[in-house]
């Protein structure tokens, strides 16, 4: 006896490892399947039994649920004689819906009056539950046996899909290795580790191709519960990707030294990232590209080749919507109402800022969240915004400057005074 129970344990613990479950869930699986069983050769179709193993002795302890209620919970004989045959079976058994003020049909084999519950248990109260010990048995037939082996197989893959559920979960725009296992359409399946997960077309990048053997980097986008287990959804084109992939191979952006405020994605084709640092002597766009561009070159094989644009973020909206622009350059930016802006490029740039197909301007407009009308001094002045707006602009600096001189010229008189007064 001593020696089956040793393998009995064995034989959780491994399983347990096998599944990489906790111990605790394989063996809650096995009390169900014992209750089943128990159930199955020893007790009547609608009760409620439980067991109980103790995995160090091997006793396993059974008892019978009863729900205890009162007059008040269930239906009297009139209520259920006007109630129609085709009207489904109230059950109650759980308190929150005690509070709703329903009402259940009494089954003997499930609820109990409070009356008989205290010949039982005197402390007991409407609600609860009473327990009934039963006798625990050592034989089962063939039928409960089988019973005991499918519930065991059934509530193995409920709780290893829970598990796989929750842990993905938890890991909700992460990055993972994934091998690629199979192409069924235009859908991609990769293997994850514990699962497969699903690359769905619009998650895929643009001209990307993909076979079997594959290894990739991605993105953990969404977690879906279906009939068949968690569907893992995984991204090749979201913008968070480049994010994570940058934090990966710039140390200071996971130490939040140099922080990534905004990025705009064409994946496959471009991507414009605004970083920012608030450390002094931490140049934000020198990290990101590293030494001899090693980091952002190693984020763009990643990519399969999709170009990167590292550009300054800044609180001041006209330059950071300049940076946005960038590589082209930026004479002015004018502010309109309705979240717009007006760019202000050279003639020679126009074409770079604008972008082939107007992707640039474009990809500028969603990294700054306003929309960008790009035009050359000669456009702008032909509308009469430039003039006015350097005009305003040149006044501005003006005024600023005379308030500087105002503010210094009473510190001078002060350092003179107090010069005199120590050459008396």
């Amino acid at each position: 006896m001593i020696e089956e129970l040793k393998n009995f344990t064995l034989a959780l613990s491994q399983i347990a490892e096998e599944k990489d479950l906790p111990l605790e869930k394989i063996i809650e699986v096995v009390e169900i399947a014992l209750s089943a069983a128990y159930k199955k050769d020893f007790g009547k179709k609608g009760e409620v039994i439980k067991a109980k193993l103790n995995p160090q002795n091997g006793d396993i302890k059974f008892w019978q649920v009863l729900f205890v209620v009162d007059e008040s919970m269930i239906y009297s004989e009139e209520e259920l004689a006007e109630m129609s045959e085709q009207e489904p079976e109230y059950e109650m058994e759980k308190e929150e819906e005690l509070e709703e003020g329903k009402k259940l049909r009494f089954n003997p084999k499930k609820h109990v009056m409070i009356e008989e519950a205290k010949k039982i248990d005197p402390k007991i109260s409407v609600g609860q539950e009473l327990i009934i010990p039963l006798e625990s048995k050592q034989d089962y037939g063939r039928i409960a046996a089988q019973t005991a082996k499918q519930v065991i197989l059934q509530k193995l893959k409920e709780v290893e899909r829970e598990n796989i559920y929750q842990e993905f979960q938890s890991k909700i725009e992460e990055i993972i290795s994934g091998i690629v296992q199979r192409i069924e359409g235009k859908n991609v399946f990769l293997n994850i580790g514990k699962t497969l997960g699903i690359m769905p077309p619009k998650e895929q990048i643009p001209q990307e191709y993909y076979k079997p053997g594959q290894r990739l980097k991605v993105l953990i986008r969404e977690v879906q519960e279906s009939p068949q287990g968690p569907m893992i959804i995984l991204s090749r084109s979201y913008p968070k990707l480049v994010t994570k992939l940058f934090e990966i191979e710039v140390p200071e952006v996971s130490s939040g030294q140099v922080e990534i405020k905004a990025i705009s994605r064409e994946a496959g084709s471009r991507t414009k990232i605004a970083v920012f640092s608030n450390q002094e002597g931490i140049d934000p766009i020198g990290a990101m590209v590293g030494q001899r561009g090693t980091r952002v070159a190693a984020v763009i094989n990643n990519l399969g080749g999709e170009k990167i644009d590292i550009v300054h973020w800044d609180e001041d909206l006209r330059k950071f919507i300049a940076n946005g622009l960038s590589p082209a350059k930026v004479e002015d930016v004018i502010i309109q109402e309705g979240e717009q802006a007006i760019a202000i490029v050279p003639e020679d740039q126009l074409s770079l800022a604008i972008g082939k197909d107007g992707q640039n301007v474009r990809l500028a407009a969603k990294l700054t969240g306003w929309k960008i009308d790009v035009r050359s001094p000669q456009q702008a002045q032909e509308q009469g915004i430039v003039i006015e707006k350097k005009e305003e602009a040149e006044k501005e600096e003006k005024e600023e400057k005379k308030e500087k001189k105002t503010k210094k010229a009473p510190a001078k008189k002060k350092t003179k005074k107090a010069k005199s007064k120590k050459e008396e």
